[in-house]
């Protein structure tokens, strides 16, 4: 069987596919079309949204985001650093942006709303904007003192309504804006336009979920990075509630350590003197307060045993475990607060641990005996002052030992009228 030649093409030439063809990145021509669209649409906001709406289609966002988004908030084209790359060229510059609008709320909540328009008409814009206004904080310094103000307030709406993640606050923790103080100054303007939008649950919410609780201090320089400082700085601008929250994080954070370092010295049967004198160091030099403590020590003790998983032999192991640390204890229950959050400790912990049950009203009377609780905070426990966890379990034990407290108090009450 013949096999036939395949046919060779000669001189033939092959059309190269529209798409293959690699466009050339203009720029310029794409800033000039946009400039061209604002200067149009003029102030109007509306106008301005339904024309980047229908050109997004026309022109490719994808490739020219970010001087996309340089237009849109500084007017023009930026230089790295933050400079006007087209400043004194009016037919390259436009007026109609961010920085050149009114610096009130009203006004940079409707370009915010421009921003979400767009980032929701094109969804691969989203991750381009949020680099941009990264860039932007990197630039601070470049811009004036308005432009920085509007900037803040637009950045603190976006971060309220979702368009921005928390994280891009992270620019904010570089060294030229941080000494300068710029970085702090544009936080408390953020800041305050968030909060305008959202409750304080909120924003903390998110700078938590960001891991951003704990490194708010770094918008200071080194020699300022204090809970202090920061407590002042953010309080005098009215933002009172950031500063709580910033308290409220270093002293968890505080706890943990001073938890950990506990379980150490308790594992290792350091005597109670050394204990004392360590945990009284760190209170004075954390500011922690007794009630902040006591809870921690509870939890450290009842860590460093093995315990027995018979029911009828914990009891006893817990007595003579607890009779040790009693003194330990007492040092620091000596406010009505401390006693009371011992005793919902106590409370917590044996309905949580099933065969700690039926010992909660020995340990409590233990405590007694050791001077760690005094009977008015037994009382007020037993009264009002005791949590929802076995409630009727614990109180109906306790009934005997209370009724004994209050005929006891009873009987001292008329001893000293007698006399």
């Amino acid at each position: 069987m013949n096999k036939h030649p395949k046919p060779v093409l000669t001189g033939q030439r092959f059309k190269t596919r529209k798409r293959d063809e690699k466009e050339k990145f203009e720029p310029t021509v794409f800033r000039d079309t946009i400039i061209q669209g604002l200067n149009d649409a003029g102030n109007d906001l509306e106008a301005i949204a339904k024309f980047l709406d229908t050109t997004g289609s026309r022109l490719d966002y994808r490739r020219y985001a970010d001087t996309l988004f340089d237009i849109l908030i500084a007017g023009s084209m930026l230089a790295p650093g933050g400079t006007r790359i087209d400043d004194g060229d009016n037919a390259k510059v436009t007026k109609h942006c961010v920085f050149a609008a009114d610096e009130d709320y009203d006004t940079i909540r409707n370009y915010a709303q421009v921003f979400n328009k767009l980032i929701r008409r094109y969804k691969y814009l989203e991750k381009a904007f949020e680099d941009e206004i990264k860039k932007l904080l990197l630039f601070l310094k470049a811009f004036s003192e308005t432009e920085q103000t509007k900037l803040a307030m637009l950045t603190g709406i976006l971060l309220a309504n979702g368009t921005l993640p928390a994280i891009i606050l992270t620019s904010l923790f570089t060294d030229n804006i941080v000494k300068e103080g710029i970085s702090a100054s544009f936080a408390v303007k953020l800041f305050k336009a968030w909060m305008a939008e959202k409750d304080a649950n909120a924003v903390t919410s998110s700078l938590r979920k960001a891991n951003l609780d704990k490194r708010l201090l770094e918008l200071f320089p080194a020699n300022r990075q204090n809970v202090e400082h920061f407590a002042k700085y953010f309080t005098d601008a009215g933002l009172k509630e950031l500063s709580d929250f910033l308290r409220v994080q270093q002293s968890l954070g505080t706890r943990k350590e001073l938890q950990k370092e506990l379980q150490e010295r308790l594992s290792q049967e350091c005597p109670i003197k050394e204990i004392v004198l360590y945990v009284k160091e760190e209170m004075k030099r954390n500011d922690l307060p007794e009630s902040a403590v006591i809870g921690l020590l509870w939890t450290c003790v009842m860590n460093a045993v093995e315990w027995n998983k018979k029911e009828e032999l914990v009891a006893e192991q817990a007595l003579k475990h607890l009779k040790q640390y009693a003194p330990l204890l007492a040092v620091f229950s000596t406010q009505g607060q401390s006693e009371l959050i011992l005793l919902q400790k106590v409370q917590e912990y044996c309905y949580d641990n099933i065969h700690f049950m039926k010992a909660f009203q020995k340990i409590v009377v233990l405590f007694y005996k050791a001077d760690v609780l005094s009977e008015e905070a037994i009382l007020k426990w037993y009264k009002e002052a005791h949590v929802a966890k076995g409630k009727s379990v614990f109180l109906d034990q306790m009934k005997k030992f209370v009724e004994w407290l209050q005929n006891a108090e009873e009987e001292s009450e008329s001893e000293g009228e007698e006399n």
